[in-house]
């Protein structure tokens, strides 16, 4: 089973972009696979967005994550 985190698109440069997974975790992923601009939400696993999110459904995602985390 594979996991993919929503995290939000902070910066762009070049193929690269720093995201904000939540909670303030910046990390740097490649965006080959997507066509996504600042501010836009993208689905990431092992260092790669997958595909882009609307923010609603991130959020929702990120909210279910917090509540599982704080349930343990």
């Amino acid at each position: 089973m594979c996991l993919a985190i929503p995290a939000e698109v902070l910066e762009i440069k070049g193929n690269t972009a720093k995201v904000d997974c939540g909670k303030g975790v910046l990390i740097d992923v490649n965006i080959m696979l997507v066509d996504t601009q600042v501010g836009e939400y993208v689905l990431v696993h092992a260092g790669y967005a997958l595909h882009v999110i609307d923010r609603k459904a991130a959020e929702e995602t990120l909210q279910m994550w917090e509540e599982i985390l704080n349930n343990e």
